[in-house]
């Protein structure tokens, strides 16, 4: 009687360091609104995270949406600075949390953005793409039939067979011994 395949292993859980993106650029909470918006352009960009300088810790995050909304009231971007548009004290996750949690968190406060952090610095930044990117990947792994650990229909290959394919004339060649001896060669 053959034993049942092993389960097909989960690949382990993903955390946010696999798909943030490092570097984050990164502005000074007394900047204008409009050298952010360039930030953002020149380096593609939604979202900046606002740093103290002294310490280089997260104190705000703009988006550019706060930047669309703030065109959007008739002001003029050269006349605001960032402190008075960004969030303040955004949430951050760890570089290991877990895809799954950062998706609740992200979820939970209506965010599109969270600041990454590696102790006591900032390692990178995740977005809602990224997460939801990561976790139709996992669903899709997850959905995978585990392979089929028999040899394909119609080979009957055995520990002792001999199983050979080189190349000829452009066209793969294969030759097998069998267990019985025999010769099978798929030129013939």
């Amino acid at each position: 009687m053959a034993d049942a395949p092993a389960p097909h292993p989960a690949p382990p859980p993903a955390t946010v360091a696999d798909v943030m993106h490092p570097p984050v650029t990164t502005v000074e909470q007394n900047d204008h609104v409009a050298g952010a918006a360039y930030l953002m352009k020149r380096a593609g960009a939604t979202a900046l995270v606002v740093t103290q300088p002294q310490t280089g810790e997260p104190v705000g995050i703009i988006t550019e949406a706060d930047i669309s909304h703030l065109v959007a009231d008739g002001k003029n971007p050269n006349d605001v600075r960032i402190y008075q548009l960004m969030t303040a004290r955004p949430t951050v996750v760890s570089t290991t949390t877990s895809i799954r949690e950062a998706a609740r968190v992200m979820t939970g406060g209506r965010f599109r953005h969270l600041p990454v952090m590696a102790g006591p610095g900032l390692a990178g930044i995740v977005d809602i793409t990224d997460i939801c990117r990561a976790l139709l990947d996992a669903l899709q792994a997850a959905q995978q039939p585990p392979p089929d650990p028999r040899p394909p229909a119609g080979r009957h290959l055995t520990p002792t067979s001999f199983d050979h394919e080189t190349q000829t004339a452009g066209r793969p060649h294969r030759k097998q011994i069998t267990e019985s001896g025999r010769l099978w060669d798929s030129s013939a």
